[in-house]
């Protein structure tokens, strides 16, 4: 099996040879630590690029044997549970409110009163909370994960937190006896809904390789990333990058219609240049007609840009542009545009140009 530089296995075109007619394409580097909570000062770092594929039918019976858990049925943990019930898997779930869970009671899942309840009852637990506070609170509070989990089993949080956080969850699940996987994803609502996220993983090697299958019915690759923190450290760069892209994208949306241009023609240039990018198309007529269904939210998007801005702190990375960005999301949180999709940041450009006026 060859190995391939990074920047071919980050291309869009290797992502086109992974299929499920192709091998998988592993890729082997060794880089500088990305965050000051990894002990060692300089480690192999090694991952892996899988495409999504559809289990065979012997998978499916293998799929059936262990029982998994999935803590958080929101935005994304409900579709993401979704997929692993239709695929088979015995799953079993648990949220705050429990009106989220009844529709997926209804196709088949358990469920359990408490995230201590789910953990005691089943093999691996998936875990999807909306920021490091609920992260910490679910797995380690009162009736928390830690409480159930124990030796041979096996936790997975995909929620989106600092590597600090990461790390310290990580630590009580092991000090159980249990394994811990950190997987948080790249994908908003409609890529979890089709099976199409990308996990960024770090943690046990062995969990990793036992919970591979399921990753593959929620997501379309996976990366493992080496130690914990890693991958969180990843998910904050990808994400700060994003809300940095999308800044950048109302400005020249606005930009175009103040100087006479048809916005929507912008999208569709963008659209077909260098420069483009899904989110964009996706995005960009939606915003021109200022409605922001909610893929994304954009408090989370603001928590992630926060967070990555701390992690840049830590290692003394100037970060100027993620920084404006940031303030500018802090802004149409303040307008009342938290639960709004993240692209509704271009109504605070929107009422900084009627101020100026």
């Amino acid at each position: 099996m060859p190995w391939v530089p990074l920047s071919f296995a980050s291309s869009s075109g290797a992502m086109a040879l992974c299929s499920i007619f192709s091998p998988r394409v592993p890729v082997r580097f060794r880089p500088k630590p990305i965050s000051p909570f990894l002990s060692k000062p300089m480690f192999a770092l090694s991952y892996r690029v899988y495409s999504s594929l559809q289990p065979t039918p012997s998978t499916k019976d293998e799929l059936g044997t262990v029982s998994i858990g999935f803590l958080g049925i929101g935005i994304m943990g409900s579709p993401m549970a979704q997929n692993l019930i239709k695929a088979g898997c015995d799953v079993t779930v648990w949220n705050r409110t429990k009106s989220k869970c009844d529709p997926l009671i209804g196709l088949g899942a358990k469920y359990k009163s408490s995230p201590e309840e789910v953990t005691a009852a089943c093999d691996v637990t998936f875990a999807m909370l909306a920021d490091p506070e609920s992260a910490i609170d679910v797995a380690c509070g009162k009736n928390g994960a830690v409480s159930g989990i124990s030796s041979g089993k096996g936790y997975v949080d995909v929620s989106t937190v600092d590597a600090a956080s990461s790390i310290l969850i990580s630590k009580r699940i092991k000090d159980t006896g249990a394994s811990f996987l950190e997987a948080p994803v790249s994908g908003s609502k409609k890529p979890a809904e089709d099976g199409q996220l990308i996990f960024l993983t770090a943690g046990d090697k062995p969990l990793y390789e036992k919970v591979a299958p399921f990753l593959d019915i929620m997501g379309k690759s996976r990366f493992y990333l080496g130690d914990v923190g890693n991958g969180a450290a990843m998910k904050l760069v990808v994400n700060m990058i994003m809300g940095s892209m999308m800044a950048s994208f109302a400005e020249g949306i606005l930009l175009s219609q103040k100087v006479g241009l048809d916005p929507n023609v912008l999208v569709e240039v963008v659209s077909q240049g260098a420069i483009n990018a899904p989110m964009y198309s996706l995005k960009g007529p939606s915003m021109i007609k200022s409605v922001y269904p909610t893929a994304f939210p954009l408090k989370h998007q603001q928590k992630d840009m926060r967070l990555a801005l701390g992690l840049a702190e830590t290692v003394s990375q100037s970060t100027p542009i993620a920084a404006a960005a940031n303030e500018l999301y802090k802004v149409a949180k303040s307008y009342g545009l938290s639960d709004e999709d993240f692209s509704a940041v271009i109504e605070a450009l929107k009422a900084a140009k009627s101020q100026e006026a």
